[in-house]
């Protein structure tokens, strides 16, 4: 299989459980949510969207051949050592190539596989640690996982019905630039005791 990689990076996850954590990102490029271009915008199934997953023009992204070769290039800018080793895959939406191969190929290396996904899509199996991140009005099939992250406010998306969905950890976390979105989040955790506050850590503090 080739993967289309948007870019892959080293850098601290800035976001839910895991923050904080030392991490190679690796984004793949393309989502079945949205095509990523501002035209397709008001026709998306996810409007909200802040990230830029069009192409493999970023950040040593490109085409690659195989799982062996992208494995080795998240080896490479991981650096010296193995402990603690964690690969974050994400997108756009990573379930539509991330597949067995590469999955077995990280986990020779050392590496955890925590996966970011919109769960419309079934996960693969061998990931370590599963981060979902719902959007209102899609169909998601993947109810269950170590952690569903919530972005805030989505109209339409009903906090109990999420709530009954097997997830070790909720979380809700403040839609980027709409006013007024952070107290709405903070709203939901104090009301809602289940449901922890999330926020973008890398963008408070410079990091990509």
């Amino acid at each position: 299989m080739t993967y289309a990689i948007k870019e892959c990076f080293l850098t601290l996850q800035g976001e839910g459980v895991q923050s904080g954590a030392r991490a190679v990102f690796l984004r793949f490029a393309g989502c079945n949510l949205w095509s990523g271009r501002e035209a397709d915008r008001a026709t998306a199934q996810c409007r909200f969207c802040d990230t830029d997953f069009v192409g493999t023009d970023g950040v040593n992204g490109g085409k690659f051949a195989d799982a062996e070769a992208l494995a080795d290039l998240v080896e490479r800018l991981w650096g010296e050592g193995p402990e603690q080793r964690l690969v974050v895959v994400t997108g756009g939406e990573p379930m539509l190539q991330l597949d067995a191969a590469l999955i077995d190929a990280l986990h020779r290396r050392r590496f955890r596989v925590a996966a970011e996904s919109n769960g419309t899509l079934a996960a693969t199996p061998g990931i370590d640690w599963l981060c979902i991140s719902p959007k209102a009005g899609t169909q998601v099939v993947q109810r269950s996982g170590d952690e569903l992250k919530l972005v805030w406010p989505q109209a339409g998306i009903d906090l109990a019905e999420l709530e009954g969905w097997d997830f070790r950890h909720l979380l809700i976390q403040p839609m980027d630039g709409p006013e007024g979105s952070v107290a709405e989040a903070i709203a939901v955790a104090m009301d809602r005791p289940r449901w922890r506050l999330s926020l973008q850590t890398h963008k408070m503090v410079g990091l990509a």
